[in-house]
């Protein structure tokens, strides 16, 4: 896209599938609309912008986060849950693909998206258009044709008038409460998603999936939360769903999601709680270990994150 900041960030436009609002910060395809926090936001269009170059970590900092203090996993966490809303697979990405120690790069086919105005139609107009405007006509043509049109848009607004009459008259369905209640979830039920695995090597997977089976045992063990089982949570890895597709599908109201990076002999995982009506996250939280006892990181880690989500969405 040739377009610079500036202009794009109230132009529609499209990612491959997806069409991007920056006005109304939500991301559409088909009937499905995703809504962005701002930083989101900010983050694809900055990959946008610069589709099929590499963007390094230190310029995402600079135009992502301009002014705030942060630190390169910020990046990490960002894209990752960018690409979770993109319906992305980073190891095989049809949207932004990783560029070891280098950046990321939007793979996608971008371009901007042509709205043609659309002009309203009254019904006068439209009468004009089926019968003709004819100058030449003589003066009594022409009055009878107004007196038909009249007589056709009098007739058009009887119509609807009895139709609004008749649906006014007819008896109101109210839906069993069951029904209703039962569209509503839990206000404390969740759902967490497979951990990814974004080592350099990406052979951590097996660790990765031992922490959110360690995740999902340790919340099942408090009977304030409705927690999702095992293979239902697991039944969306690898699969490109939105968090609120996830959330509708295993009817919870929040989604806990995250990532496992290795660097040297430190292990750091990264997870994070989004709500599903909103896609806003409300917690977040970054943990350092040795890379020593792999079953007791799992431990350690999901002992903290249970009482911090416990708290969170109480």
């Amino acid at each position: 896209m040739s377009s610079g900041p500036g202009q794009s960030s109230k132009a529609t436009f499209r990612i491959g599938d997806w069409s991007v609002n920056p006005m109304s910060g939500q991301m559409s395809r088909g009937d499905e609309t995703v809504r962005l926090e701002a930083r989101t936001m900010r983050l694809l269009l900055c990959l946008a912008e610069n589709a099929g170059h590499v963007v390094s970590i230190d310029e995402l900092l600079n135009q992502v986060w301009q002014g705030v203090i942060v630190t390169p996993d910020s990046v990490y966490q960002a894209v990752t849950g960018l690409r979770r809303l993109l319906g992305d697979d980073p190891k095989q990405p049809v949207y932004i693909a990783t560029v070891p120690r280098r950046g990321y790069r939007m793979v996608a086919a971008v371009s901007l998206t042509d709205q043609p105005a659309v002009t309203p139609v009254t019904a006068q107009t439209a009468a004009n258009d089926a019968f003709g405007s004819r100058s030449s006509e003589s003066p009594r043509v022409r009055s009878a044709s107004r007196l038909y049109t009249r007589l056709l848009i009098i007739g058009v607004l009887l119509a609807a008038g009895c139709l609004s009459l008749f649906l006014l008259l007819q008896p109101h369905t109210t839906l069993p409460a069951k029904t209703v209640v039962a569209a509503v979830p839990n206000p404390k039920s969740i759902a967490v998603l497979p951990f990814l695995d974004l080592t350099d090597t990406m052979n951590e997977e097996p660790f990765a999936d031992g922490m959110t089976e360690e995740l999902i045992d340790k919340l099942s063990q408090s009977h304030a939360l409705q927690v999702a089982s095992p293979t239902s949570s697991f039944y969306f890895k690898g699969k490109q769903v939105t968090v609120a597709q996830v959330a509708k599908s295993l009817d919870v109201a929040y989604v806990l999601d995250g990532s496992v990076r290795k660097s040297g002999n430190t292990l750091r995982v990264a997870a994070r709680l989004v709500r599903a009506d909103d896609g806003f996250v409300v917690w977040s939280e970054t943990y350092d270990r040795t890379w020593d006892d792999k079953l007791m990181i799992q431990d350690d880690i999901a002992t903290e994150v249970t009482k911090a989500l416990k708290a969170s969405i109480n």
